[in-house]
């Protein structure tokens, strides 16, 4: 299990644990009626007020409202809160097991550009398994809307460097995103990107 010289694993969320529907998301708000949602809704560059919201510089609340204006009709929290969370689909079991199993051999982090809306609703309908939530599966949870910056700034994994006194030669970063990668390397980690969907778990000698 143990992967030579990794001391260390900070995982994405988003892509990595999560398998998401990127589509199904935007299908949903157009129903509502917000059309230009596809241009703002890009899955590795969130646009404008989504971005601003995935770095904690605008609450929930004003998310929603900003939502409102652009539909231009009544709609309510929970409506829009369903459509907003139809973009997670959920985690595969075999991902939470072996983040349990990773967890033995590893000091494991999160670090995920997300929002508080998405995160409610995982720690609700995502992490619980066998007893389980979301604490359990980490040492420590790195969520850009509390930290108030985002990947793929180097801030944010310098960051997590600081916080948690680890050093960059002996950790690994799975992240989806090759911007993220890319940064991440050049404070020294190692980096892996998955593909949509991918059992990561060979890395660890799984299968």
């Amino acid at each position: 299990m143990r992967k030579r010289g990794v001391k260390n694993l900070i995982i994405d969320f988003g892509g990595v644990l999560i398998d998401l529907d990127r589509q199904r998301c935007i299908e949903n708000f157009k129903s509502l009626g917000f059309q230009d949602v596809e241009a703002m809704l890009d899955i590795y560059h969130q646009q404008d007020f989504f971005q601003n919201y995935e770095k904690g510089l605008i609450t929930g609340e004003e998310f929603r409202d900003v939502i409102r204006g652009k539909i231009g009709k009544p709609v309510t929290d929970a409506q829009i809160d369903d459509a907003w969370n139809s973009f997670l689909v959920g985690i595969p079991v075999a991902k939470l097991n072996l983040l349990l199993k990773l967890r033995k051999s590893y000091v494991v982090y999160l670090l995920s550009n997300t929002n508080d809306i998405h995160w409610q609703w995982a720690c609700k309908h995502a992490f619980p398994y066998r007893g389980f939530r979301a604490e359990d599966y980490f040492e420590q949870i790195f969520l850009s809307y509390e930290m108030k910056m985002a990947k793929p700034d180097a801030v944010i994994f310098q960051k997590v460097l600081d916080e948690t006194g680890i050093l960059p030669e002996e950790t690994l970063f799975i992240d989806d995103s090759e911007a993220n990668c890319r940064v991440a390397k050049t404070l020294g980690i190692s980096t892996y990107t998955p593909q949509a969907h991918e059992d990561w778990s060979h890395l660890f000698g799984h299968r």
